[in-house]
């Protein structure tokens, strides 16, 4: 299996996973993103490309990302239909949905539940229901990423500490469409990973959760905190 050797932390809710010389990217919005470091913006290669859900700043770089670079694309069914109608060629899309994993190039990729929603906003056919909103999953059988997505804050966490045996868990704290830093640190405590770093936070002003509450919070339930900033790469292995 390929082997993750770090994550580049693209600010919001993207990440760029470099695994054994193949670069997949959880959510990449790059451009648009208000706070992406422009020179992560138009990464050198992306192979894979995992969404949680199709809302726009998360899945609204997919079409120039995959274009540019041939990316295969891992999505729920749905999201990956639409994404087939906007031009994206069969052979690049991985439809998918909870519950199941795949392999795509030495990594193992499960989609878990999440408490949020999600459309697709086409430029030609206007807002698309675009199925259900997951958490993501990414293995190389020794590092396990749980990318939590848009989510409320949910008791069965603890099962995905069971199954998944999450090492980094990444969780989104900014409140308003999602947990906030309080419902967070609970999430992390749930979950059980050695390092948990916040994310969905100061990219817009309704997004008011803060790292420095969040790692307050994780401090009180006895987790550990790993705060990033756009651009910060974190070694995993």
């Amino acid at each position: 299996m390929a082997k993750i050797k770090s994550i580049t932390y693209c600010g919001h809710s993207a990440f760029l996973v470099d695994c054994d010389g193949i670069t997949l990217g959880i959510d990449p919005w790059l451009d648009g993103n208000p706070v992406c470091p422009a020179k992560l913006r138009n990464p050198n290669k992306l192979d894979i490309i995992v969404l949680s859900h199709g809302h726009s700043d998360h899945a609204g770089d997919v079409l120039r990302l995959s274009h540019d670079h041939n990316s295969k694309i891992v999505a729920t069914w749905e999201l990956a239909a639409i994404l087939g109608g906007e031009g994206v060629p069969e052979s690049q899309r991985v439809p998918m949905n909870k519950g199941g994993t795949i392999e795509v190039s030495g990594l193992k990729i499960s989609l878990t539940n999440a408490f949020h929603s999600s459309s697709y906003e086409s430029s030609k056919r206007g807002t698309l229901y675009a199925g259900e909103p997951c958490g993501v999953i990414v293995s190389d059988g020794t590092t396990t990423i749980y990318h939590a997505g848009d989510t409320a804050l949910f008791s069965d966490m603890s099962l995905i500490k069971e199954w998944y045996k999450p090492t980094i868990a990444l969780l989104p704290i900014g409140d308003c469409f999602t947990m906030n830093p309080r419902e967070a640190a609970e999430a992390a405590k749930l979950i059980g990973a050695a390092k948990n770093v916040p994310i969905h936070y100061k990219t817009f002003p309704l997004l008011t959760g803060t790292a420095e509450e969040f790692s307050s919070a994780c401090r009180q339930k006895g987790v550990t905190p790993t705060v990033l900033e756009p651009g910060a790469i974190l070694a995993l292995s």
